[in-house]
């Protein structure tokens, strides 16, 4: 097994996790599926403990420091599907951006969280993107 665990260890643990709610579960055949509660009051913080791990916050405040005029940085492909397979796609919806920088930024990145990244400029975003970043309109009123 992958986790070094046994299944029964791993299913107690997922059904734990259910129990608190941060978990949801349900059954399609005879095989029983889990996902995030992205309603669970403690969800934004996980997420973010996450993000942190993998370097994804890093990559988020590097593109915004100096990649241009960004409007929006989402997580596509194996890690929006919750796989750390090591490599990390991104799309940026930008105006304007810095290739130079992107570059360095690519290399970076790989010694510093060794995982790849690629980044895809002004894709389609696919349905299972999770938005890491989005610019607010100018326009539209902020909460304080």
């Amino acid at each position: 097994m992958e986790f070094g665990e046994s299944t029964n260890a791993i299913r107690r643990e997922l059904n734990n996790l259910s129990s608190a709610g941060y978990l949801i579960q349900w059954k399609r055949k005879n095989k029983i599926f889990y996902a995030a509660n992205t309603k669970h009051t403690l969800f934004k913080v996980l997420q973010k403990i996450v993000h942190k791990h993998l370097g994804l916050e890093q990559i988020v405040e590097s593109v915004l420091m100096q990649m241009g005029d960004v409007s929006n940085i989402i997580l596509i492909g194996d890690y929006a599907s919750g796989r750390d397979t090591g490599t990390i796609e991104i799309i940026l919806i930008a105006e304007k951006i810095n290739n130079d920088y992107l570059i360095k930024l690519q290399r970076k990145l790989k010694d510093i969280i060794e995982r790849t990244v690629l980044f895809h400029i002004n894709s389609p975003v696919p349905d299972k993107g999770i938005m890491l970043y989005e610019k607010m309109n100018s326009n539209t009123p902020q909460n304080n």
